[in-house]
């Protein structure tokens, strides 16, 4: 009897330690997919419209950057834009002053020219008024290059305006992406600079649960790839979850130490990617197991 108890013993802790063991593949933490905001420009920040922990939608206002300065140079730019402008007209007139002169210089030549045909002028008139002509061809030259080189400079202030208004608009730094601000960099009154981070944001819509697998699985997980994600829950079962695998290290590493394998931690591994669709129940950092 006392035989029978000890064997029926023996079959109980084995079936626990069956049942307990684990049965997932990989393990590892889930990550977001972060986007650093930087300054395209340097100035005082003006104002931070965001703090941590805030939802933004794409094209949000984040901060603004002093644009006194920037503001300035384009109103001066402007007047030169406006000074040049008065130029153009004023040699615009010139020009059809100088045209004007011409078509009666053109009337007076078929004057003479009739009146030397018929031996009333001379060759002398003749002479002078081609000249005339000859000078007014040359001086509306002259003031056609006037008006080019004018024309040209005007281009020139405008394509300054338009890089001072992208200047301006890079004092407005707007979210790229919809996502939540997971850290800031910068306060209100701090200088901010070209490259310079303002914040930290992710969509947090999905993460992505980074485990580590063996050589020996290595053959049985594919690219797009759809696996059972096991998180934990407040039950004793633990909560299942969809996933795709959507990167695979092509390179073995040694397992980061607060991986738990069924492995040793100093065999390398390979790197698994697995995008997670977020309920809300994720978070970056929380531990995650697959099963492929």
């Amino acid at each position: 009897m006392k035989k029978l108890q000890i064997i029926a013993l023996a079959f109980l802790m084995f079936g626990s330690c069956k049942n307990g063991e684990k049965k997932s593949d990989a393990y590892g933490n889930f990550e977001a997919i972060e986007t650093i905001v930087s300054s395209e420009s340097a100035g005082k920040l003006l104002s931070m419209q965001v703090k941590q922990g805030d939802l933004l939608e794409t094209g949000k206002l984040i901060a603004l950057i002093d644009t006194t300065e920037l503001y300035l140079k384009k109103l001066q730019t402007q007047s030169q834009l406006a000074a040049s402008e008065t130029k153009k007209q004023n040699v615009t007139g010139q020009i059809n002053v100088l045209k004007e002169q011409k078509k009666n210089v053109l009337t007076t030549q078929q004057r003479i020219l009739k009146m030397f045909a018929d031996k009333a002028a001379t060759q002398q008139q003749v002479d002078d008024i081609n000249g005339q002509i000859n000078v007014l061809d040359k001086q509306i030259s002259a003031t056609n290059t006037q008006f080019q080189v004018i024309a040209g400079e005007m281009e020139v202030i405008k394509r300054q305006l338009d890089l001072f208004n992208e200047q301006l608009t890079k004092c407005r730094i707007k979210s790229p992406i919809s996502g939540t601000v997971l850290e800031t960099y910068l306060e209100t009154g701090e200088l901010a600079t070209p490259g310079k981070p303002i914040l930290k944001m992710a969509n947090m819509s999905s993460l992505e649960l980074k485990v580590y697998v063996s050589g020996n699985q290595l053959s049985g997980v594919k690219l797009g790839s759809e696996v059972k994600v096991l998180i934990d829950s407040e039950g004793k079962e633990m909560q299942a979850m969809s996933g795709k695998i959507t990167w695979i290290s092509s390179e073995s590493e040694f397992t980061p130490k607060i991986i738990q394998t069924k492995e040793e931690r100093v065999k390398l591994m390979y790197a698994v990617k697995v995008l997670v669709a977020n309920d809300g129940s994720l978070k970056i950092g929380m531990p995650g197991e697959v099963v492929f």
